[in-house]
């Protein structure tokens, strides 16, 4: 059948190439003459939805000085997915396209935007004026860590996320079990080995103390920074083959293995998982203050069944608390309203207001130390049966230990993870489950993990001048 010339060419298109070119053109068109609307002001991204909510009350006031008086611009916030907010702001930096004016950034993604010489981060470096302005003062000084590279901060930390140890009281208290006794971890298997039990007839254990399992890489290492452990130091020397490291390592294969096996396989934001806790087949996690509002919402029917306390230690005398997750505000060098936009940085994570809505929201505690002493942090919750978790996790804020920015700590992590599991294999091949027995096999294989470690650092001309 003949097909009708194009008037856009020689050649011939079919009907249906004629009407995409027809929408094409048609959709340019109103492209060139629909009237947009330009929001005035600055920009503000997070990746977080609940942040969003949480500021809406922080925001509503700027802005509604900004209408009244005209003395700084508007903000208007946006919430981007976290993989959309990345390579954008990445984008931003390497190829000068637009971007936010203010922009926050969630912890395991830090490594990237600091990667490469310090004078090509996209991010202001904020340090002098942080002195300058007494900031310093102001923030819990542990909480920059994550945030410093190479001894430059870029950017104001919004949250501590020390770590603590939740139970099962009701269990522990029926039993007669005082966990004042319990200074270290190797006196929290002891004293909670009673709990371990066949609660099913099958002649198998069905409840075990912890819920910390060797394949879960992202909970074992803040039992490494606990210990003194994990990537790198605050030097930004490589310390994958420490023996803190090693100590953790081998005894998580204990926990999970032989005859002194004290832990079970039931993750974090895992409906059956939840199961297990909601059953009393969990005795304790590690809980962050964040996952306190986590677990109020996902698990409701253990209200009043549990309670906090701080981590055990892993030698007498010890740090009793550790960190996971977190999040920071920063400005991109690109930003043309820097002093407006730092402005409201201040005024949004520095406020009184937003500490309360952090805790009541979240159960997040501030970063903020002059707040700490508010009355809502010594507000007694049920779900914990009547402890005041604000004020247990503000104890322990000062003792979080330092992280590492280094765009390696996934890589390091990814290594370690093989040795774990190297371990395991070494461990039931040879019938060795002590932690003793395992220390030199763990030493072992974590040094073959720093070596290829830094080979690989070795290898990338891009990220070769980072030193956290």
């Amino acid at each position: 059948m003949a097909m009708k010339r194009s008037i856009l060419g020689s050649g011939y298109l079919s009907p249906g190439s004629a009407i995409v070119m027809l929408i094409a053109a048609v959709s340019t068109v109103v492209v060139l003459v629909w009237p947009i609307e330009k929001r005035q002001g600055l920009e503000f991204w997070t990746f977080s939805k609940t942040h969003s909510q949480m500021y809406a009350e922080q925001l509503k006031t700027w802005n509604a000085q900004a209408d009244a008086e005209g003395a700084h611009p508007r903000v208007n916030l946006f919430v981007i997915d976290m993989t959309a907010l990345v390579r954008r702001t990445l984008s931003s930096f390497w190829a000068d396209t637009p971007v936010a004016d203010m922009i926050e950034v969630e912890g395991n993604t830090i490594g990237r935007y600091v990667a490469g010489p310090l004078e090509d981060v996209g991010f202001v470096d904020l340090t002098d004026l942080l002195q300058e302005e007494g900031i310093y003062d102001l923030v819990n000084p542990p909480s920059f860590s994550l945030w410093t590279s190479r001894g430059r901060v870029f950017g104001l930390p919004h949250d501590v996320h020390p770590v603590m140890l939740c139970y099962r009281a009701d269990i522990v208290e029926e039993a007669g079990i005082d966990v004042s006794e319990i200074e270290t971890w190797d006196d929290f298997a002891r004293v909670l080995a009673p709990l371990i039990k066949d609660l099913d007839g099958d002649g198998r254990p069905d409840r075990y103390l912890l819920n910390t399992w060797y394949t879960n890489t992202e909970w074992i290492e803040p039992l490494m920074l606990q210990a003194g452990g994990g990537t790198f130091d605050e030097s930004g020397e490589l310390i994958v083959a420490s023996k803190a490291n090693a100590l953790v390592i081998s005894t998580i294969i204990h926990w999970c293995f032989g005859e002194g096996r004290i832990a079970i396989d039931a993750p974090e934001f895992s409906p059956a998982a939840n199961h297990l806790k909601i059953e009393g087949r969990v005795v304790a996690s590690l809980m962050p203050d964040w996952l306190a509002s986590t677990w109020k919402n996902d698990m409701p029917q253990l209200s009043g069944k549990l309670k906090l306390m701080p981590l055990p230690a892993w030698e007498p005398g010890g740090r009793r608390t550790s960190v996971y997750g977190g999040t920071m505000i920063a400005i991109p060098k690109s930003t043309k309203n820097f002093d407006e936009a730092w402005a409201f940085v201040k005024h949004l994570y520095l406020s009184e207001e937003l500490a309360e809505e952090l805790y009541r929201t979240t159960n997040i505690i501030t970063p903020v130390r002059r707040y700490w002493d508010s009355d809502y942090f010594n507000e007694p919750d049920p779900y914990f049966q009547g402890q005041a978790p604000g004020a247990m996790y503000i104890a322990l804020a000062p003792d979080v230990p330092p992280r590492t920015s280094s765009p390696f700590r996934p890589l390091a992590m990814t290594r370690i993870g093989e040795a774990i599991n190297d371990l395991r294999k070494y461990a039931q091949a040879n019938d060795i489950y002590e932690v003793d027995g395992l220390m030199p096999e763990a030493l072992r294989l974590l040094e073959e993990a720093e070596r290829r470690v830094r080979a690989e650092m070795s290898r990338n001309v891009f990220l070769t001048e980072v030193t956290p």
